[in-house]
């Protein structure tokens, strides 16, 4: 078959796979879903049907950052000035808990005008995409980033600073973002350190970098989980679901487990009470 008769056939081939393929999903109403995920292939607005959330009263020994959080949020969901957020520290310790925890209880205070938009780091480079697509809506959105940070080569965050800065545009006045990390300044030293050594102008190259976290107006600081801590998440965790064991059992089978995993944190007290919850034949929300 010659190349002149081939062509309207593969035409033909493909505008039929193309009637066959399935059609994007469209963009959910802003203003229908306390939650949503922003996805990027093609651009839209996933909204989210159920949050994977604890209640507030369940995080234990934050109670410092807890409260300036719920203080900050509550003045941006009131319509009043706030800061963008990075919260970091050591892992497990509840951040993206935390400002999830805190959207479902000021969501339910201001009867669902704040709705929480999770987006993953590698989608940095659409925010201008997700700004202009928020801006103007009668709603006051919280961006979310969990684990944030970022290598020698990302310049994604740029993106980002586009949102913490404002740039020309101006971020919008009913969007603040909150950001999660196990890395104060966002990039690890050995990256920090490699930047010095291989920029030509050392100095710029790294503080351009380093200087993203100090566009978050508030820094939240999470640390390592002390023994009192740990048992006063467990024990909250038990009471809360009502599980039956008594307290030594309760404390003696909770050291244990942190033994067995060589940490304490929040991730380490609720995988505890999963389990516990499980040899005690008492189901547990996901």
């Amino acid at each position: 078959m010659t190349d002149t008769a081939l062509a309207p056939l593969l035409a033909r081939i493909a505008d039929s796979l193309e009637r066959l393929a399935p059609r994007p999903m469209p963009s959910a109403d802003p203003s229908a879903f306390d939650a949503y995920v922003w996805q990027t292939d093609p651009p839209r607005l996933q909204g989210v049907a159920e949050i994977s959330r604890v209640p507030l009263a369940l995080l234990q020994g934050v109670d410092r950052v807890r409260d300036l959080l719920l203080a900050n949020t509550r003045q941006f969901a009131a319509g009043l000035s706030a800061n963008n957020a990075l919260l970091w520290g050591a892992r497990g310790m509840g951040k993206s808990s935390l400002v999830k925890a805190i959207h479902g209880a000021v969501s339910a205070e201001v009867e669902g005008r704040l709705a929480l938009v999770e987006l993953s780091r590698e989608d940095l480079h659409s925010l201008p995409e997700l700004l202009r697509r928020l801006r103007g809506v009668e709603r006051r959105f919280l961006l979310f980033c969990d684990d944030l940070s970022f290598d020698g080569q990302d310049a994604s965050y740029k993106s980002l600073k586009a949102v913490l800065d404002g740039g020309v545009e101006g971020r919008p006045r009913n969007v603040l973002f909150y950001a999660t990390s196990n890395r104060r300044h966002l990039l690890s030293r050995d990256m920090i350190e490699n930047e010095r050594s291989t920029a030509i102008n050392p100095g710029e190259a790294v503080e351009e970098k380093v200087s993203l976290s100090d566009r978050f107006g508030l820094w939240l600081g999470f640390h390592a989980c002390d023994q009192d801590n740990y048992f006063a998440m467990v024990e909250g965790y038990a009471r809360h679901f009502n599980l039956k064991i008594t307290p030594d059992d309760l404390r003696a089978e909770a050291i244990e487990w942190q033994m067995t995993r060589g940490s304490r944190s929040g991730r380490v007290a609720w995988q505890f009470i999963q389990d516990l919850a499980g040899r005690l034949g008492q189901p547990l929300p996901p």
